[in-house]
């Protein structure tokens, strides 16, 4: 039987080695789940995420449910006001149980005390590439070619062509 050779050649992946200080950090504010924190706006939306920012998950003395605390402006603080249930719905779902009993809405300034600064403005665009030379994006479309999947096939032709235009660094 022939034994399968490792392809890490010794090293570790980031994420392995980040994964306990990740889920630490979390926790200390509360998060017993970290995706709520790193994957935030596809748990709320991207509507939510761009005004808002969850800080802390406290729980009371009891332990049934906690009240998770959400940092926003004051202009969006009546609207999300309004849409406290959905939202903990939504975030229960992550949890996959009603950990989250009630949702707190605070205000801050856009800037402000060192804990208030949070940045709401959308994220910057990005830059737009130089374009590919056209045999570089024949030749992947080429080695692409016998793959069925149309979606596939375009996703292979353009990590094709970052492949091949990649300069030696």
């Amino acid at each position: 039987m022939m034994r399968r050779r490792a392809s890490t050649k010794g090293f570790t992946r980031t994420a392995s080695l980040l994964t306990g200080r990740i889920r630490a950090a979390s926790e200390s504010r509360g998060f017993a789940q970290s995706r709520l924190l790193t994957q935030w706006a596809e748990v709320v939306g991207e509507d939510v995420a761009a005004v808002a920012r969850p800080v802390d998950v406290s729980y009371g003395r009891g332990g049934m449910g906690a009240t998770l605390t959400l940092l926003t402006t004051g202009a969006q603080a009546p609207m999300l006001e309004m849409q406290k249930e959905s939202l903990r719905k939504k975030i229960n779902a992550v949890y996959g149980y009603n950990a989250i009993a009630r949702v707190r809405v605070t205000q801050t300034a856009a800037t402000g005390f060192a804990e208030g600064q949070v940045a709401f403005a959308p994220a910057k665009p990005v830059k737009e590439e130089a374009p590919v030379d056209p045999t570089v994006r024949r030749q992947a479309q080429e080695t692409a070619e016998p793959v069925q999947d149309g979606a596939l096939r375009d996703a292979l032709t353009r990590l094709g062509e970052n492949i091949l235009t990649k300069t030696n660094r």
